[in-house]
């Protein structure tokens, strides 16, 4: 298993003042769907900031997000270990391969991969 990135994920009350902070910090926007925005640097795009907009998202959030080349694999490996997985495996809409588990901290992982 191989890991590509690893993200915080922050909720939001203001996306606006998020974005605007971040985007101070040299961050530029990668991905907006409304909900979630993406923000990477520019010199090295692997370094990135998630922010969800906390008014339009339900259930559980995820702390951190982990993309993976095969995130089959890893749910099988968390599963095995008896983790507890809060967000089922699934095809999202987006285009990602995802499910959410929880670590020994009780901070929720995001573990992902991008579909082709």
């Amino acid at each position: 298993m191989s890991i590509r990135r690893a993200v915080p994920d922050i909720l939001t009350d203001d996306m606006d003042a998020t974005r605007a902070f971040y985007a101070g910090l040299g961050f530029e926007e990668a991905m907006d769907l409304g909900w979630v925005v993406t923000m990477a640097s520019t010199s090295n795009p692997t370094a990135q900031v998630i922010f969800f907009d906390r008014a339009r998202v339900e259930g559980p959030q995820p702390d951190m997000s982990v993309e993976v080349d095969d995130v089959d694999a890893v749910h099988a490996a968390m599963t095995a270990t008896g983790a507890e997985i809060v967000y089922s495996l699934r095809d999202e809409p987006w285009g990602v391969r995802r499910f959410f588990v929880r670590d020994p901290n009780g901070r929720v992982v995001n573990v992902v991969t991008h579909q082709a």
